[in-house]
């Protein structure tokens, strides 16, 4: 399917879905309520087949977190970056997709180890790189007073 094709497609499949225009990769924005129920239909159909999960990140804005997840249909040769934004600054969390991808259990440890953005189902949720009890280093408002670098001359 060439772009147009794919979007035309998934709109008519994902209503509540919003797509972005002017991106440099066809993408689709789904409640965070549905990722786990969307994912699942993008792996698995026929017309879709998104088997290969490239990478899966956040993005902190302030007043929201976005998780984004960029894969790929190696049957079908497209691409697709699909975006759900979570609210709940104090208690974010969203449905784990390690299950239809087991490369998503390190990449959704990864967020959570730098955002503090839980997997609702992940099998081992913990930390990567950082301390149990230390913050989350990749939110606007981490502030780390003790463990400032600071350069020498």
């Amino acid at each position: 399917m060439q772009r147009e094709e794919l979007t035309d497609f998934l709109k008519k499949h994902f209503p509540d879905a919003t797509f972005p225009e002017n991106t440099q990769l066809p993408e689709m924005i789904v409640p965070a309520g549905d990722i786990a129920a969307v994912a699942t239909e993008l792996k698995t159909s026929k017309d879709l087949a998104f088997d290969y999960l490239i990478s899966l990140t956040a993005v902190d804005y302030k007043d929201k977190f976005t998780v984004v997840y960029h894969m790929e249909s190696t049957l079908h040769r497209h691409l697709l970056v699909v975006k759900t934004d979570i609210t709940d600054h104090e208690q974010p969390a969203v449905d784990t997709v390690s299950t239809l991808w087991p490369t998503a259990i390190f990449h959704e440890r990864e967020v959570y180890d730098l955002f503090g953005i839980k997997f609702n189902g992940h099998g081992d949720l913990r930390r990567l790189f950082m301390d149990d009890d230390y913050g989350f280093p990749l939110r606007k408002d981490f502030s780390d007073e003790t463990r400032v670098l600071t350069l020498s001359k």
